[in-house]
């Protein structure tokens, strides 16, 4: 009898590569995923892949069909703006509560990631952990258990759009502006000013998501 944790740990790696694919690209929006095809391309059984797959569907990173085909999910500019709506006004919630939280301690924490955003603002890669660090950050500061639940449910989907943006260097360059703002507003204890930066940040990379992705030929108007 095959190890149950074996398993699980096979379809986490199944889970990770097929994530990695979806959020690059690399599968195609709308593609299908022929299960005997891909078990045989990862060289797993088809038992880690389903364990896999179903999980992605939960995230919505893949879409179940009714005739019980998988598919990535389309590009849909009303979902993708939505979602941008939703992620904006968290964002702005956890800014205005880390205004009352931030300690000297946080500040500097902050600082520092700024700093190193800045340091590899000409690396895409690298660029966005630094961003999706001070976000986090923020969000642990704010302390607000809900907010943090759900942005972190959205993470994922968030992730799948940044390719977009993030490889244009002058995109990169405003969202570290941004992030310079909201960190001066927090240490300021300026709610209002860094509920307004956060939340305007996160509409501009709707607006430029949505411009790139219809570029593409992709999206679903």
């Amino acid at each position: 009898m095959a190890d149950p944790q074996s398993r699980n740990t096979g379809a986490h790696l199944v889970y990770g590569e097929l994530k990695r694919r979806i959020l690059s690209l690399e599968l195609k929006p709308g593609e299908r995923i022929y299960e005997p095809a891909m078990a045989a391309e990862l060289k797993v059984s088809r038992t880690p892949l389903r364990e896999a797959m179903r999980l992605l569907v939960s995230e919505s990173l893949l879409e179940q069909q009714p005739t019980g085909g998988v598919l990535v999910p389309a590009l849909d500019e009303k979902v993708i703006s939505e979602l941008y709506d939703v992620r904006a006004a968290l964002e702005s919630l956890m800014a205005r509560e880390a205004c009352a939280n931030a300690t000297a301690a946080d500040l500097e924490e902050l600082q520092g990631i700024v700093a190193r955003n800045a340091a590899m603002v000409e690396f895409p890669d690298e660029a966005m952990k630094y961003g999706v660090a001070l976000h986090a950050a923020i969000a642990r500061i704010a302390g607000n258990s809900w907010a943090q639940r759900f942005h972190g449910q959205i993470a994922s989907q968030v992730e799948r759009y940044r390719y977009f943006t993030n490889n244009a260097p002058e995109r990169r360059h405003e969202a570290l502006a941004n992030h310079r703002l909201l960190v001066e507003a927090i240490g300021s204890k300026d709610a209002e000013k860094a509920a307004k930066v956060a939340f305007d940040h996160v509409i501009g990379a709707r607006e430029e998501t949505l411009r790139v992705i219809s570029a593409s030929g992709l999206v679903i108007e």
